[in-house]
């Protein structure tokens, strides 16, 4: 079977479905592949490569739909697009089936296959074909660029000679995929990051990028984000006003506002609101990543750059994936190969539409002239943090002083126990017809020495990076003792003997804080 991606015709689309590199994957699972002319100039990929990759360069859109049997778009099609479908063929694309009911209806009539790219479960198994996020990711990225782009100081902080400049402030609103690749670009460019989102199991992930995570002291039972495919639950009136009151307790501080809240096929929920706008700093920006769907700004404005009379900046680009084609082409080309994979289980070339699959399922809208959107839901729960754990209620000095004097009695009774134990073991070995009165002595102090060991070895602080590696250097300790008291013996075997005890037990214990302070060095800011 034949696989192709023709040119995009939406004004201002420089992506393409099919890189160089994906159509040589493509070929190594059995098909042939092809473009039309031109369709990946726009992102730096030009036909001499793609040709030099064996794919096949047709003049026209007309003549690539009528020779493949797949068709690669990165955007939904267009109505003349989607009269080019024949029966039996399968696209793959974006498509918002829910917004797009119309060409959904003609996909069907065609009696073609449609696996759209925007409906990928997300589920672990499904991560290498969610295009979405491989695009948020990107959008995130861009977002930040834009913002430095427009901000007309530096985003970290610096003090030099002629004064003192103080780092950025940026907050991100929602931490998906775009707001984590956000606030990591923000961070490592030197800025004060502070995130929100309404799932609090994402508040680890925020911190772990080196942002400071904004807490609204308000008690709701927020739904899990894996009942809702991974995204944020809509919250309570309740809540959005406690919400937007603390927005505008940020605003004064705020230099850069980055809001990425955005669930596919809704309006997006207006989060910065005018007087926000109108209480933040000259010169301040605000990007907004929801620009397509309304905005999360209530001034923004779809494809415009907006500049407020207090002079605020607001960028409402609906492309910003399309802004670094080359990446974003690489990337969703890599997602549709994936796609690919999973459709041809033998890598033989031909398609195998396995509906019972959760993913090919899923992201399948229509199929044998049938609607098959919207889809049942995954066998497999979407992927999302547990919910956190009620921390454990403070305990009273009196609850606390009982329960440390109950666990030193549970202690004491464990230890006399073992004593008694081992005490009459040893009196059951010198009970033994026969046994030496010698023995018997040196086999005390032999149980006595390792009673002591022990206790020596497990009390020692876990001052190195491991527990293993404490107990191991406290081991060498007791054998370098040991060695010293047995090197003045007159045997000179001994003596060499515990010269080599002494030299491979200091070995060990100089090696392990040598490895430590090499590992401790690995996570400090050099």
């Amino acid at each position: 079977m034949k696989i192709g991606a023709p040119k995009e015709i939406e004004p201002g689309e420089s992506r393409v479905a099919m890189t160089p590199d994906s159509a040589q994957a493509l070929q190594k699972l059995g098909y042939e592949c092809a473009i039309e002319t031109g369709a990946g100039a726009a992102a730096g990929f030009t036909d001499a490569a793609y040709e030099a990759a064996g794919v096949e360069v047709l003049k026209t859109a007309a003549a690539l739909w009528k020779a493949v049997d797949i068709v690669a778009k990165v955007r939904p099609p267009t109505e003349t697009e989607a009269k080019r479908l024949s029966e039996g063929q399968l696209l793959i694309s974006f498509f918002w089936p829910g917004q797009n009911e119309a060409l959904l209806e003609l996909a069907r009539s065609k009696k073609a296959s449609v696996i759209a790219m925007d409906m990928v479960p997300r589920i672990s198994r499904a991560q290498k074909m969610d295009a979405l996020s491989s695009m948020a990711n990107i959008a995130g990225y861009r977002a930040v660029i834009e913002a430095g782009n427009n901000f007309g100081r530096f985003f970290t902080g610096q003090v030099t000679a002629a004064g003192k400049v103080p780092p950025a402030k940026v907050l991100v609103v929602g931490a998906g995929v775009a707001g984590l690749a956000a606030i990591g670009t923000a961070t490592s460019l030197g800025a004060i990051v502070y995130a929100f989102d309404v799932r609090p199991e994402v508040s680890e992930q925020i911190e772990s990028m080196g942002a400071e995570f904004v807490f609204l002291d308000f008690e709701e039972t927020s739904q899990n984000s894996a009942a809702t495919g991974g995204y944020a639950a809509p919250s309570s009136p309740e809540f959005r006003e406690k919400q937007l009151a603390k927005f505008r307790e940020l605003a004064p501080e705020m230099d850069i506002v980055i809001t990425t809240a955005l669930i596919p096929g809704r309006p997006a929920p207006v989060l910065w609101t005018k007087d926000m706008v109108e209480a933040m700093k000259p010169g301040s920006v605000i990007v907004d990543l929801a620009a397509e769907r309304g905005g999360n700004c209530e001034l923004t404005k779809a494809d415009e750059k907006v500049v407020t009379d207090n002079g605020v900046t607001i960028v409402g680009y609906t492309d910003f994936p399309s802004r670094m084609a080359t990446q974003s082409s690489t990337l969703y080309s890599t997602n549709i190969r994936h796609m690919m994979t999973d459709l041809t289980p033998e890598k033989d070339g031909q398609v195998v539409h396995n509906m019972e699959d959760d993913v090919i399922r899923g992201a399948t809208v229509t199929h044998e002239g049938e609607i098959t959107w919207p889809p049942p839901p995954p066998k497999v729960a979407a992927i999302a943090a547990a919910p956190k754990k009620e921390k454990p209620k403070e305990l009273t000095p009196e609850q606390k002083r009982a329960q440390e004097v109950a666990a030193f009695k549970a202690q004491t009774k464990s230890q006399v126990t073992m004593l008694a134990v081992g005490a009459a073991l040893v009196l059951g070995v010198g009970l033994i017809p026969g046994m030496p009165a010698s023995f018997m002595q040196h086999f005390i102090v032999f149980v006595l020495s390792v009673f002591i060991g022990f206790q020596v070895i497990w009390n020692v602080a876990h001052s190195l990076h491991t527990p293993l590696m404490a107990v191991t250097n406290a081991i060498s300790s007791i054998i370098i003792l040991g060695a010293l008291i047995q090197i003045g013996s007159s045997s000179a075997l001994i003596t060499v003997l515990g010269g080599l005890a002494i030299l491979m037990a200091s070995v060990n214990i100089f090696g392990g804080f040598l490895v430590t302070r090499r590992m401790l060095a690995m996570f400090q800011k050099s």
